[in-house]
């Protein structure tokens, strides 16, 4: 479904990222890769096809527009992208919260997003599909402590919304993608929070890696061809349980 298409892919050197590469891969697509972490990011674009990689920090300009210049100067165009990475950033009540530690989930989930957009909807000169990692926190549930990472991603719907109807018309399609629980690094290795999570959703379980990815997948391909300006929730049934 995604037969030579030139997609990035950020937050690519675990989780998430890491099992959509691999599956992006799989079905026919040359990717850009993009993290902080150079080793991990090295070794899985090692491992891919049609790979190129970019160390560097989503949330500074140069990142995003590196990333684009490397998927034109390495593949010829660019297709779409997962924009993908984020932090769960600082836990706490709100009076408790620092400034910076607000200014920093902000960064990172949400000024990211938009400057990945900023430089990927110009070379999308054919239409395309940007996909956006959102949550469920902040659109279907308030979890305490969690004030910053709600409200950035919360942001990226309403710019995915902006986005599709600005840019709908030029056959480029933008969704937000909504996990619940998965089983990612983020989540760590505790496994009495991990059941405590499980027990949040319809299903009982967390999910893995790999059906998050299917999902972004789906949203990136034409298969998904009618589908924009949506926040497609892949989560478990987490949105619906409240038992």
């Amino acid at each position: 479904m995604l037969h030579d298409k030139t997609l990035i892919i950020t937050g690519a050197s675990s989780g998430i990222g890491a099992s959509a590469a691999r599956l992006c891969a799989a079905q026919g697509a040359k990717l850009v890769l993009v993290a902080r972490r150079a080793d991990p990011l090295q070794a899985l674009a090692a491992e891919l096809p049609h790979a190129a990689f970019l160390v560097g920090d989503v949330a500074q300009p140069e990142t995003a527009k590196g990333a684009v210049d490397l998927a034109l100067d390495t593949f010829g165009g660019l297709h779409g992208a997962f924009n993908n990475a984020g932090t769960l950033g600082e836990m706490g009540p709100v009076p408790d919260m620092t400034a910076e530690a607000w200014d920093n989930a902000m960064q990172v989930n949400l000024t990211s997003a938009f400057l990945s957009a900023k430089y990927q909807i110009p070379a999308m000169t054919d239409g395309g599909s940007l996909v956006f990692t959102s949550s469920f926190v902040g659109h279907t549930i308030g979890l305490p402590g969690m004030a910053a990472y709600a409200a950035s991603k919360a942001g990226l719907i309403g710019l995915t919304q902006v986005l599709a109807a600005e840019h709908g018309a030029a056959g480029i399609r933008v969704n937000a993608l909504l996990p619940g629980g998965t089983l990612t690094p983020m989540a760590g290795d505790d496994a009495a929070f991990h059941e405590a999570v499980a027990g949040m959703h319809a299903l009982k379980r967390m999910a893995q890696p790999e059906e998050i990815a299917q999902a972004a997948a789906f949203l990136l391909s034409d298969a998904a061809s009618f589908v924009t300006g949506t926040a497609m929730l892949a989560d478990g049934g987490n949105s619906i349980f409240k038992a």
